[in-house]
């Protein structure tokens, strides 16, 4: 049994400081990736008809580009992460992420080419694969077991900060400037500038700053811990060990594909589903982008609430909850083809509200599956499934879905997806993130 040990008042002054420094670095960094990620997906309306050559099954592809090469990315990211200071790491990226998507905004010609469109788009998510991994390796070191449910629920409402940022900073820019290309240049300055700040704001760990580990300083260890488990460990250890013999990893990475692909799969199609099916104006169709996004907010707190407060630090019922309400909301928002606009904002509300929750979950879920050494390692495991299967199906393939089968088989194939999701994530029943709890 562990005996509580009170932090000295200068100890806990410096951790106070310095986890509100490194939160806000993290939050802030990781939502400003979110406005150099998806631009392609905002002015595909724009490419297709300033370059009728092109097709939206040939546009998705450089979406497919995109996901696979940042799944791979930050499954192999995670493992450099986790031996790496995250101070330097997370703005690097950053920073190579919008130079990429400012010259995607400032050189028009290169949609003449849609192999050189896919060349950039690849390129961005290498270096997109640098952002997760030290946002969750910096979650591990500086918050205990017991803290990680509402601290990573709301870090993970960066991403719909972000994400919502770059439809509308998107609509400021092409107001401002008058060209399309704005969607990509506009935001990719803005991001710059936010990875300087970020830079400021990140520390390494509590030990790099002469502190206790997180675990001393909150007397929150979990079983079996061991001084060894501030070692640093192998390549070898990180990837054997604990990530490709963890039976739970395994099933919660395939259930992100799944869930990947709907998020996707509704949010990167919306510009073209309302623009081009439904005849609605970029203005009309980046508002329902927005509020898709920024309705996650309070979904995604609301999902770890009821993880840890309801099903007791248990993940996969949340997953399974809300799934199952991601599901419905689908229907409605295919059930509305030639309904009014209300309806589809009502529906695309929804599904934000639902669908960030069991995203979250699920990199919670990888978190806590290992130890924090390897964090960032698990953590891109899930994501790799969620880009690569998930995420890059929905780029290419809800394309040609579309220009095949038409709306009806691209919503069928969703719902599909949600079920799957429901159940993968359902083979993780039987554990819970606090295993002593467990144990009792």
């Amino acid at each position: 049994m562990t005996v509580a040990v009170q932090p000295s008042a200068s100890v806990d002054r410096e951790y106070r400081r310095h986890r509100r420094s490194v939160y806000a670095g993290i939050f802030a960094g990781y939502a400003a990736y979110y406005l150099v990620r998806n631009n392609l997906a905002l002015a595909i309306p724009d490419i297709l008809a300033e370059y009728p050559q092109h097709s939206k099954a040939d546009l998705g592809w450089a979406l497919t580009g995109l996901s696979i090469s940042y799944g791979i990315s930050k499954f192999l990211m995670g493992s450099v992460s986790d031996r790496s200071n995250p101070k330097y790491f997370l703005p690097l990226g950053l920073l190579l992420s919008s130079a990429i998507i400012f010259v995607s905004g400032a050189a028009k010609g290169i949609y003449a080419s849609l192999g050189l469109v896919i060349v950039l788009q690849v390129a961005n998510g290498w270096v997109q694969g640098m952002g997760w991994p030290p946002c969750g390796k910096t979650m591990v070191h500086w918050f205990s077991t017991k803290e990680r449910g509402l601290v990573v629920s709301f870090w993970n409402v960066s991403h719909n900060v972000g994400g919502g940022a770059v439809a509308s900073l998107a609509l400021v820019g092409v107001t401002l400037f008058g060209d399309w290309g704005a969607k990509f240049y506009f935001n990719a300055a803005i991001a710059a500038v936010i990875a300087v700040i970020v830079f400021f704001l990140m520390r390494d760990t509590p030990e790099a700053c002469g502190l206790p580990p997180v675990e001393e300083y909150k007397n929150d260890y979990p079983p079996a811990y061991t001084a060894g488990d501030e070692r640093m460990f192998t390549y070898r250890e990180i990837f054997v060990a604990h990530v490709l013999s963890n039976r739970y990893l395994w099933a919660i990475a395939v259930a992100n594909a799944f869930v990947y692909f709907v998020r996707y799969g509704v949010v990167n199609w919306i510009p073209t589903y309302l623009q081009t099916a439904k005849g609605f104006s970029f203005s009309q169709s980046s508002l329902g982008w927005a509020l898709y996004e920024y309705a996650a907010i309070p979904g995604t707190i609301a999902c770890g609430w009821i993880s840890d407060r309801v099903f007791h630090g248990r993940r996969a019922p949340a997953t399974i909850l809300f799934m199952s309400l991601t599901l419905g909301a689908v229907v409605v928002y295919w059930l509305n083809r030639n309904g009014p606009l209300w309806i589809d904002y009502a529906a695309l509300i929804a599904i934000g509200f639902l669908i960030y929750g069991p995203i979250m979950i699920i990199g919670l879920h990888a978190l806590d599956l290992v130890p924090k050494k390897a964090a960032g390692t698990a953590a891109g495991f899930t994501g790799f499934f969620g880009y690569v299967f998930g995420s890059a199906v929905a780029g290419s393939g809800v394309g040609w879905i579309a220009d095949r089968w038409g709306w009806n088989g691209v919503f069928v194939t969703m719902v599909a997806c949600c079920l799957l999701t429901i159940g993968f994530s359902a083979m993780t029943l039987g554990h819970r993130a606090d295993k002593s709890v467990a144990r009792r």
